[in-house]
């Protein structure tokens, strides 16, 4: 037990003082340096260099593993001794175990570069061997082998008792939160609960999880470390998660005058952007005008400029993220960099036509506008399309590139304050003066409730046709009917309208010539008063004199 105690603490005086394993076995071996150091159990112990007559370093260290493959249980028990001995006219110590030789190290095996002499790469290789003997040792010791597999077990019973552990505080710990939701309490305010749920809950779940996995490495590696078979595995293992941290830790704070300038970046830009902000909310309110802009342009200004202004911030910023020079940041930035030339044609094009809108002012939100087949008003210009509410009572989306290539007829942009301007069509004969058409029809407009009697009214001749005379009546419709039916104002003014021309001309027995007719008819084509509101048509209520309708 005393001897396994001087090994193990010559393993560890070794470590604390060599941690690079001295200079003699290269930290990262070429294939050739690989084949001239003396392994054991994967741990290099000394990189031979002098070559023998015929015999190469090479041959030397296949000779040494032949002869440490022949030593028994009762040589390994043995500590190792070293002997000082001249060879091949050259000084050398010989490292004997239980008397027989492990191998020879002499003058011309060292490397001026460790700038060691003979007797301190001596005990250094000595060290190395010793420690790993006592490895090899307690390979022939059933006892330590049982004790390892006992602390094994017991060290598994204990990993899983913590990871039970985790587990039922996790369900105590949801248990407690959705209490506390239910009470309406807790960090996170409620209006935030339906986006972000049980955060808390979830936040712990995943900290449980990283420290089940940290306490699995953990028991992974100081398992290892007890067989004499796998030690090799637990060391790499620790000094892995050493080295990450390490890594991590250097990360970290080499990266902290970077994030520094990264965050100064952006406060400028997050200031100089609250600065355009109430400029631009001045020229919106109509308080301060300025050359070229526009209040209805102002919303798409300032997305423009926001846009622009963090692109030249993320521009700044890049150089100096943690990662920026890495491949692999590399490799995204020319990921999403093809994305967008892929996908960014079709896009370019639309959110450059919406701009063309915006700030050409064709559009704007509330106008009624008609675009080939769709007449309504619109409700919402984007950056990529226009919609337009029907008087179906449908929304029509229609791409802005379409828009720009086609023709915009605005029917309220000279209007402003006023209602639309409607017109109507309807064709009569020749037989019936054109003065007393001209009068039904502002008699019809009269009487139609949509239209506004303050405006003046209009009557035109479009055009002496083959059997009629085509009239346009041109009127102002009333504010209100917008705000009144949002994207219908017009089919409605046109159905009262055209029942009105129907009934007046009726009352007048003057016949519309639509459609034309082959041979002129002998009596005028017209519905008399009395007929009007034949079944199923109901005439209206007229209330008692005296009363309001």
């Amino acid at each position: 037990m005393n001897r396994m105690l001087t090994g193990f603490l010559s393993w560890i005086c070794l470590l604390l003082a060599f941690p690079l394993l001295a200079a003699e076995p290269r930290q990262q071996p070429t294939a050739n340096e690989q084949a001239r150091t003396v392994y054991v159990f994967h741990q290099p112990i000394v990189m031979l260099q002098a070559k023998f007559g015929l015999t190469t370093p090479e041959e030397r260290v296949l000779r040494i593993r032949n002869t440490l493959r022949a030593f028994t249980q009762a040589d390994v028990a043995e500590p190792l001794k070293m002997v000082p001995v001249t060879r091949y006219n050259q000084q050398g110590r010989l490292i004997l175990m239980n008397g027989k030789t492990v191998l020879l190290l002499v003058e011309g095996d060292l490397d001026e570069g460790d700038d060691l002499t003979l007797d301190q790469a001596a005990q250094r290789v000595l060290a190395r061997l010793e420690a790993q003997r006592t490895a090899l040792r307690e390979q022939y010791n059933g006892s330590w082998l049982a004790l390892s597999a006992v602390k094994t077990l017991a060290g598994l019973a204990g990993l899983i008792l913590f990871w039970y552990g985790s587990y039922r505080s996790w369900r105590a710990i949801r248990r407690f939160y959705r209490r506390r939701i239910i009470e309406k309490k807790g960090l996170i305010p409620q209006a935030w609960r339906r986006f972000l749920g049980e955060v808390e809950t979830r936040i712990y779940a995943i900290l449980m999880a990283l420290l089940g996995i940290v306490a699995f490495y953990v028991w992974l590696s100081w398992t290892f470390r007890l067989f004499p078979w796998t030690r090799v595995w637990g060391e790499s293992l620790g000094d892995w998660s050493m080295r990450v941290l390490r890594e991590i830790a250097l990360s970290i704070f080499s990266a902290l005058p970077g994030l520094l300038i990264v965050l100064i970046i952006f406060f400028i830009t997050s200031l100089i952007l609250k600065v355009l902000k109430v400029i631009l909310n001045q020229v919106e309110a109509g308080r301060l005008h300025l050359p070229g802009l526009h209040p209805e342009t102002v919303a798409a200004t300032r997305k423009l400029i926001s846009v622009v202004v963090w692109l030249f911030a993320v521009s700044a910023a890049y150089p100096f993220l943690p990662g920026a020079n890495s491949l692999a940041f590399k490799g995204v930035s020319v990921f999403f960099g093809l994305m967008l030339t892929l996908g960014s044609a079709g896009v370019m094009n639309h959110a450059m036509s919406g701009l063309v809108l915006i700030y050409s002012r064709a559009l704007r939100k509330g106008d009624v506008i008609r675009i080939g087949d769709n007449e309504g008003q619109v409700s919402e210009i984007g950056m990529l399309a226009t919609k337009v509410l029907t008087r179906e009572n449908y929304v029509v989306t229609l791409p802005n590139a379409v828009v720009v290539s086609g023709k915009i007829t605005n029917l309220s942009a000279l209007n402003q304050g006023r209602g639309l301007n409607l017109t109507v069509g309807v064709t009569v004969g020749y037989d019936t003066p054109w003065r007393q058409v001209q009068a039904m029809l502002e008699l019809a407009a009269h009487r139609a409730s949509v239209v506004d009697r303050t405006q003046p009214m209009k009557v035109r001749q479009l055009g002496l046709m083959d059997w009629y005379i085509s009239y346009e009546l041109q009127v102002t419709l009333l504010a209100d009917l917008q705000r009144q039916f949002p994207g219908e104002p017009l089919a409605i003014a046109r159905t009262e309208l055209h029942s009105q021309i129907q009934d007046v001309f009726n009352e007048f027995g003057v016949q519309i010539m639509s459609p034309n007719f082959v041979l002129q008819p002998a009596q005028p084509v017209v519905v008399a008063k009395e007929n009007w509101y034949t079944a199923p048509a109901v005439p209206p209520v007229v209330p008692p004199e005296g009363k309001a309708p």
